[in-house]
C-alpha cells in the first residue's frame, strides 16, 4: 500500500479596491398589483434617467430581485383575537451599479438618490475590476503554502516527500469586496439644490483567504 501524506494548505492576500459596487433596494405599497408595477417601474425610471446624466449608460442599472407580494398587518380585535388587515401589493426591487472607485462621483449618485421617491435603501461595497486575478494568486499561494508544511512533516518524520497524487479544492464562487456602509435608509430629501453628499470613506484593503489541499506520495 502506497504511502501517503496529506496536507492543507492556507492561502492569504490583500487586495485594494478599484471599483464601487452600490447596491439599491427599493421597495413600496400599494392598492393593486398593476400600480405596485407601475410605482416601480416609474422609481426605476428615475434613477435611470438621473445616473444617465451623470455619464452612465441605461444598462448599468442592473436588477439582481424583483417581486411583489400581498402585505397583511396583524392586529388584535375588541375580542382580543388575532386578525389581519390587507394593507395592498408589496414590491420589492433590488438593483446593482458598479463603477471606478472616485470618492466624487459616488457622493453625485448619492446625491441623485436623496431626491428620488420610495425611500431607497442602499449599500457600498469596494471591490476590483479583476477578481479572477486575485483568485488564482490566492490559489497559488495556498499551495506553495501545503508544500512548505509538507516539507517540514516530512523532514521532522524522515521520510521523503514524493510527487502529488491528488489536489482537492473547491472551485466555489469567491467574493472579493468590503462593506462599509451597509443598509442605509433613504428618505427624501426636501433640498432641491443639494446634487452631492460627500462621504470621508477611505477604502480599506481587502483580506482574503482560501484553501487547499494536496496528497503527496511520501518514501
Amino acid at each position: 500500500m502506497e504511502r501517503t501524506i496529506r496536507v492543507t494548505g492556507k492561502g492569504k492576500i490583500s487586495v485594494t479596491p478599484d471599483r464601487i459596487r452600490l447596491l439599491i433596494k427599493q421597495t413600496n405599497v400599494l392598492n393593486t398589483y398593476e400600480n405596485a408595477i407601475k410605482d416601480s417601474s416609474e422609481s426605476k425610471g428615475f434613477l435611470n434617467e438621473a445616473f444617465c446624466k451623470l455619464g452612465f449608460k441605461k444598462e448599468d442599472l442592473k436588477t439582481t430581485y424583483f417581486n411583489i407580494d400581498t402585505k397583511y398587518e396583524r392586529y388584535r380585535d375588541k375580542h382580543d383575537n388575532w386578525r389581519e388587515k390587507f394593507l395592498g401589493y408589496e414590491y420589492v426591487h433590488r438593483m446593482k451599479i458598479e463603477f471606478e472607485k472616485d470618492n466624487e462621483l459616488l457622493g453625485k449618485v448619492l446625491g441623485v438618490m436623496a431626491k428620488c421617491a420610495g425611500e431607497p435603501e442602499f449599500t457600498i461595497q469596494f471591490t476590483v475590476s479583476d477578481p479572477e486575478a486575485s483568485k488564482n494568486e490566492l490559489l497559488a499561494k495556498a499551495v506553495e503554502d501545503s508544500r512548505a508544511k509538507a516539507d517540514v512533516l516530512s523532514r521532522a518524520t524522515g521520510v521523503g516527500l514524493g510527487e502529488i497524487l491528488s489536489i482537492d479544492y473547491s472551485w466555489g464562487e469567491l467574493e472579493i469586496y468590503s462593506r462599509p456602509l451597509e443598509n442605509v435608509k433613504y428618505w427624501k430629501c426636501e433640498a432641491d439644490e443639494l446634487d452631492s453628499i460627500g462621504l470621508d470613506i477611505e477604502a480599506d484593503d481587502i483580506d482574503i483567504t482560501d484553501t487547499v489541499t494536496v496528497l503527496w506520495s511520501i518514501k
